[in-house]
C-alpha cells in the first residue's frame, strides 16, 4: 500500500495572490485535494481497477483532470494551436485521448501524482503572476463549442476548477465502489 498524497497547492501562490485570484487558487486547491485524496493508500493496480460501469478509473481520472489543465493553460497562453483542431482528429488520435482515462503499463499512482502536482504547481503560478484574467483567445474547432466563440483567462480557470470538481465526484463514487472508503461523511 501507498500513502501517497501530493501537494496539488502551493501556499505561497495563495498567500501572495488577493481577491478574486485568491478565491480561484483557493477553490481549485479544494478540489484537488479531495480529487488525490481518493487515491489515499491504494496501491497502482488499486488505482487501474474499474469499479463500475463505466471505463473509468481513480489513476485514470487523475491522467485526465491533469491534461486537462496542463491543455487549458496552455490556451491561455498560446491561444487554439494548444488544442488542436478537433474536427479533425482520427480515430488513432481518439484512442490515444481515451488513454488519459486509463492507467497504461509503467504508470504508477505516484508518477500520476507528481505530474498533477506538477501541472499544479504551474497553473498555480501563471494564475498568480497572469497581468489580466480579462484576456481571451478563440476558442479551438470542435463540436461542442460554438463557433467563433472566445473565453477569457478567467473563464478557462472557472473551467479547471469545474472540471477538477466534477471529476472529484467521479473518483469519490469509484474510490467508494472499490473499497468503501469515503472522502467525506
Amino acid at each position: 500500500m501507498t500513502s501517497t498524497e501530493p501537494t496539488t497547492h502551493n501556499p505561497a501562490h495563495a498567500s501572495a495572490a488577493t481577491g478574486e485570484r485568491a478565491d480561484l487558487l483557493a477553490m481549485l486547491a479544494k478540489h484537488r485535494h479531495m480529487l488525490c485524496f481518493t487515491t489515499r493508500d491504494l496501491t497502482d493496480e488499486q488505482a487501474g481497477l474499474r469499479t463500475t460501469a463505466s471505463e473509468l478509473c481513480l489513476g485514470g481520472l487523475i491522467k485526465h483532470v491533469t491534461t486537462v489543465e496542463r491543455k487549458w493553460v496552455e490556451f491561455i497562453l498560446d491561444g487554439p494551436a494548444a488544442m488542436g483542431d478537433f474536427t479533425t482528429m482520427t480515430e488513432a488520435d481518439w484512442a490515444r485521448r481515451a488513454d488519459d482515462f486509463r492507467m497504461l503499463p509503467g504508470d504508477t499512482l505516484a508518477g500520476v501524482l507528481d505530474n498533477y502536482a506538477e501541472v499544479a504547481r504551474r497553473t498555480d503560478e501563471l494564475l498568480a503572476a497572469l497581468p489580466d484574467l480579462d484576456a481571451s483567445q478563440p476558442l479551438p474547432k470542435a463540436p461542442w463549442f460554438e463557433p467563433d466563440e472566445r473565453w477569457s483567462a478567467r473563464r478557462v480557470l472557472m473551467h479547471i476548477v469545474s472540471e477538477t470538481a466534477q471529476h472529484s465526484g467521479h473518483a469519490d463514487i469509484i474510490r467508494e465502489s472499490l473499497d468503501g472508503a469515503k472522502s467525506m461523511g
